[in-house]
């Protein structure tokens, strides 16, 4: 299948299904409940040209494989063609398509890299009939990459409901026990030290190890327990605790805590409980750049957060002094990181968009699923999936919002009661940082 016309023709098929599945989910959002059942003649449409698309497959394959496809009593289908796809090599792609990315939300090398990360841990998740694995994944990322309704995506792959969402699930849970290790452990002090590096060259705050936020997921009203996922904004949520590197690359995430909780998140966590008991494997305190004054390394987060040794938040108020209001413009570019790491990963993620409607379990999968796709394309370089305007920039002297600012109305900022009292050492650390802050350029 190495001819570039046949390449072609597999990615345009991947397009077609991606467009029934928007096209059709754009139409299913805008039906009241009540009229749902005006759906079937829309998806009694989107059997039909499926079917076409698959003999079409058909088709494409026989001439692939001449006479032996005609021995062969079982026609060869769409996912036999996926599976030989996949087999060569994926450069062989030299024009980048977008109607391919617009539905996996990564390019075709990206894609046939991690499918042969995932096909052994996808065929062992996979319970039941058989689903190809190249079959799954494209599912798995429809969904995530759209928010699809379950009910859409299975008509486009005449597949029953309970079938897709278990795909999604299964490959959901593929993803985790095959790439975490890989794309979210934790940094070791190296590399703490080469993230303060980048956040100083970028930002001007020295010692900088990452930035800390919460956000909201909204989901459906869990069956059990709904008044404990019940928040202030009056829906329904988990929520995710993440810190980002200066890379805008998630080093430590947390999903789950229930959204009514706006206090305790921190501490909760693996990470947030030894962030608040100084016990965080951090680099040795170091002399701020061209001084004697030795500083802790630290994380960076909003006035929510308590003051700490390792995590510094900025000064309240407004009409601050002069050395206040830099320190706190060096420290809201450093902060930003993670606002920017989110819009990312909300913008080119879609199902974060929308109310997920699933248990609180299996929203934990989907969420974490995103975050290691999110990590694993950034780390690739993955040139489509991250381009600078995604993101705030500067262009000159000019500061320019970054794209996932047009949509903004999705993630929102989980409130956090202060859980921990600041330290009077904390508050004396901070007034160093000003200083040194307020006597470097910026």
């Amino acid at each position: 299948m190495s001819n570039p016309e046949n390449i072609v023709n597999f990615v345009t098929t991947i397009a077609k299904i991606a467009h029934i599945v928007n096209t059709a989910n754009e139409l299913y959002k805008k039906l009241p409940e009540s009229n749902r059942r005006l759906n079937k003649e829309l998806h009694e449409s989107n059997r039909r040209l499926n079917k076409k698309l698959h003999g079409s497959n058909r088709r494409l394959n026989k001439k692939l494989h001449g006479s032996n496809s005609r021995k062969n009593k079982r026609p060869v289908n769409f996912t036999h063609q996926a599976e030989v796809f996949f087999e060569i090599d994926a450069k062989q792609l030299k024009e980048y398509d977008e109607n391919f990315f617009k539905a996996t939300t990564m390019n075709a090398a990206s894609f046939s890299l991690l499918l042969s990360r995932l096909r052994k841990g996808m065929m062992r998740w996979s319970k039941g009939k058989a689903v190809a694995p190249e079959r799954r994944l494209a599912i798995t990322l429809m969904f995530l990459a759209e928010g699809c309704n379950f009910r859409v995506i299975s008509q486009a792959y005449n597949l029953g409901h309970t079938t897709i969402r278990k795909i999604i699930y299964e490959t959901c849970d593929a993803i985790w026990e095959e790439l975490h290790f890989d794309y979210l452990s934790p940094p070791n002090v190296s590399e703490l030290k080469d993230i303060a590096e980048k956040f100083y060259a970028k930002t001007g705050m020295p010692n900088c190890m990452g930035a800390i936020n919460a956000k909201h997921i909204h989901i459906s009203r869990p069956k059990d327990g709904g008044s404990l996922y019940y928040n202030f904004r009056k829906s329904f949520s988990v929520a995710i605790m993440a810190v980002c590197d200066a890379d805008y690359v998630f080093r430590h995430v947390d999903v789950g805590a229930e959204g009514s909780r706006s206090d305790g998140i921190l501490a909760r966590s693996a990470f947030g409980r030894k962030l608040l008991d100084g016990t965080l494997e951090v680099p040795r305190d170091t002399n701020l750049p061209g001084t004697s004054t030795s500083f802790p390394y630290y994380y960076v987060g909003d006035s929510s957060y308590p003051l700490k040794p390792n995590l510094m938040r900025p000064f309240p108020g407004r009409n601050l002094p002069a050395d206040k209001e830099k320190y706190n413009r060096a420290f809201s570019k450093a902060r930003e990181h993670i606002e920017n790491a989110y819009g990312i990963l909300a913008n080119r993620w879609r199902v974060l968009q929308t109310t997920i409607h699933a248990s609180p379990n299996n929203t934990e999968k989907i969420v974490l699923a995103t975050i290691l796709l999110h990590n694993f394309l950034m780390l690739q370089n993955d040139t489509d999936y991250f381009t600078l305007e995604l993101v705030d920039h500067t262009v000159g002297n000019q500061e320019i919002n970054g794209r996932w600012r047009e949509d903004a109305n999705f993630l929102k900022t989980f409130q956090l009661g202060i859980c921990n009292r600041s330290s009077t050492h904390s508050f004396q650390l901070r007034e160093k940082l000003k200083e040194f802050i307020s006597s470097n350029a910026v």
